[in-house]
């Protein structure tokens, strides 16, 4: 990487923005898109100084590098299980306040140093970022590392690495990738932080354990932690918020941590060791240094773009045997609604009913329950699915919990970010007909009330009207039932002439908005989520959203995979669907013993979306809106749904500018 955080080595592509109709994208496993790598040209790789023989190799002897390739990758490369090695460098990330900021490290071995079918077994140990004047980005809080999992052979799940020191399996003649992640708080102090990532090939069967690792390689990270918690801990001159903060974090992990079994034998001769061990021992591994420059400016901790997603409460009760209403089932909910506000994203909870009705729901508890407020009141929440009880049950007490919980809800402050999520997709007069019948209900008591309708066509019996004209008539017969009109970009397709068409039939100065989705549809080269599309094709997909001037966003399910019972069960894609299509995140049980939902690398890239909305954002704000649409075009972005940067150097040229003429 160079110090502006882009990657060098790619393989060769085309022009920047530039999809021609000639350039053919390797197919993955039958799955339309972008391939799997970032790249696909035959790269040399440096033969070894080693060859393979009868004799089994000791890595310790032996320095890490002659061993196995280690390199870069951005986070909008897909690095596949064939990706080509390319030059070792290390890594430079820009980032803002508030903000995350990804790469991969791509691993290969270049022969086998272990039996068993393994290549071998690399340990992964990584250090705090620290800055001159002693600030930290500490590891395990703002510096995390995720194994990169194929699914259906596409490089997608990040499953957690343990931290400070992982160990990873590689396979004869295949790449593997680690995700990393730096989260920069938004109290964070700018400039530039350092760091380093040691990777070394260890002996086979090695163990992750106090008993196999040597003296040395314990005191060295015994010595690494207590120097950190010596350094945290003197607080002079600092603000008090900050030393709270510090103290409560950094301390109490860092004094657990020494209370390992592993430290056990230097409590009583204060650490004395055999030096040149600990020597030896580093330098056989691959040093990385690992640089983050921190700009001084923080995005809003409220996104500036609601960005709704839905997660269905049957597919966790289902996998998780939990019974609807239990505590088991009230712990789930929490957990996954607090998971995801970490995305930027507004999760509402959903069931699904007779003819696309849908129940649609942010908080789990009534308004009056202590815990709602909790939910409603989140600065990370930019807009609230309030449940409409009487979709379900048509009875009294229904339609007296609802009048209730809107009587409570709308003297908050927070009443301006609700919205009532009625019916999906609604086809014909009868179903249009229902949705003003439930918007008049809320309405009559709640005249501010916002309904969001999500359509991709008219009503399938307007009559004296074509099937577009339908369409874009739409605000005509949901008007005033409707205030949020949620078009398919599946609809539009390329032709982003039609957005002034729809918007034409809107009333912004009577509180009517336009908000778009995917699903299904649309499908290669536009922008979607789906498996196997390339890393800037899902990340553009919120770059298309500003550049239409959508004020909000819909995805209809983050979890809806097949129906299992069983919580560690595979995980299978719904038929009929497009692999990956409602599905961002698997359950941490299909990886490990943990309960924590494991993110997909499209929903990290999401993430990345949502962020370059902040950056574009802000440099409207500073300039104006045609300053920003020029911005995305003359960096080489994005210009429309099929021609958008194939790789990453563009955003990175993007985001640096914005920082230039904003931040610094």
């Amino acid at each position: 990487m160079d110090s502006s955080g882009a990657l060098e080595g790619s393989s060769p592509l085309p022009p920047r923005g530039v999809n021609p109709a000639n350039f053919i994208i390797p197919p993955v496993e039958g799955i339309a898109g972008g391939g799997t790598g970032y790249g696909w040209a035959d790269v040399g790789t440096e033969s070894s100084n080693l060859c393979k023989g009868v004799n089994v190799i000791d890595p310790t002897q032996i320095p890490s590098a002659e061993l196995l390739h280690v390199w870069c990758m951005p986070s909008t490369a897909n690095v596949g299980q064939q990706e080509m090695p390319r030059p070792f460098d290390h890594v430079s990330l820009l980032a803002a306040r508030n903000e995350r900021e990804s790469v991969q490290i791509a691993l290969r071995p270049k022969l086998s140093w272990a039996s068993s079918g393994l290549a071998g077994t690399v340990q992964i140990q990584c250090t705090d970022l620290c800055s001159a004047s002693g600030d930290r980005l500490v590891l395990g809080q703002s510096l995390t590392m995720r194994h990169v999992v194929p699914i259906l052979g596409v490089p997608d799940a990040l499953v957690p690495l343990d931290l400070p020191i992982a160990q990873i399996n590689l396979l004869p003649g295949e790449t593997t990738s680690i995700w990393v992640s730096v989260d920069v708080p938004a109290g964070q102090p700018p400039g530039h932080y350092e760091g380093q990532i040691l990777i070394t090939a260890l002996k086979a069967n090695a163990e992750m354990s106090a008993q196999v690792l040597s003296k040395a390689e314990k005191y060295n990270l015994y010595r690494e932690l207590k120097s950190c918690l010596e350094m945290v801990e003197p607080v002079d001159g600092k603000p008090l918020d900050e030393v709270a903060e510090r103290l409560k974090s950094a301390t109490s992990s860092l004094k657990r941590l020494l209370l390992w079994p592993v430290f056990q034998e230097f409590y009583k001769d204060n650490g004395s060791c055999d030096m040149m061990d600990e020597d030896a021992f580093t330098n056989i591994s691959i040093n990385m240094k690992f640089n983050v420059t921190v700009w001084d400016f923080t995005l809003p901790l409220t996104p500036s773009l609601p960005a709704v997603f839905g997660i269905s409460e049957t597919v966790i009760e289902d996998r998780f045997a939990l019974e609807h209403g239990s505590e088991g089932w009230y712990d789930a909910l929490d957990r996954h609604f607090k998971w995801l506000l970490q995305y930027r994203i507004s999760p509402y909870f959903c069931r699904w009913g007779d003819s696309m009705r849908i129940l649609a729901y942010t908080c789990p508890w009534p308004a009056d329950h202590p815990r709602s407020e909790e939910y409603y009141s989140d600065p990370r929440l930019a807009a609230y699915a309030v449940p409409y009880a009487p979709i379900l049950s048509c009875s009294n007490e229904a339609r007296d919990s609802l009048r209730k919980d809107v009587e409570i809800l709308k003297s908050k402050p927070h009443w301006r970010k609700a919205y009532f999520y009625l019916w999906d997709e609604p086809l014909n007069s009868d179903q249009y007909e229902l949705i003003r019948s439930m918007s008049s209900d809320i309405r009559s008591y709640a005249p501010d009330a916002r309904i969001l309708t999500t359509y991709y066509c008219g009503p399938s019996d307007a009559h004296g009207s074509s099937t577009f004209e339908a369409f874009v008539k739409v605000p005509k017969y949901l008007r005033p039932h409707t205030q949020i009109f949620c078009t398919s970009e599946w609809v539009l397709g390329n032709r982003e002439d039609l957005v002034n068409d729809i918007t034409a039939e809107l009333q912004p100065e009577n509180g009517e908005e336009w908000w778009t989705y995917v699903c299904m549809g649309p499908s290669d080269p536009q922008p979607n989520w789906h498996l196997g599309m390339r890393g800037t094709q899902h990340r553009a997909v919120m770059w298309r959203v500003w550049k239409e001037g959508g004020t909000g966003f819909l995805y209809w399910g983050a979890n809806c995979y097949e129906k299992s019972l069983v919580a560690s069960a595979e995980i299978k894609f719904r038929r009929g669907l497009p692999p990956g299509d409602g599905v961002l995140f698997y359950p941490g049980e299909v990886f490990s013993p943990s309960h924590e939902p494991i993110a997909s690398i499209r929903l990290e890239r999401i993430l990345s979306g949502m962020q370059d909305i902040e950056y574009l954002k802000l440099y409207s704000s500073r300039y104006s809106r045609e300053e920003g649409l020029a911005l995305l075009e003359k960096t080489g972005a994005y210009l429309s749904p099929e021609r958008y940067t194939l790789e990453h150097t563009p955003i990175d040229l993007m985001r640096a500018e914005i920082y230039r003429t904003c931040g610094a």
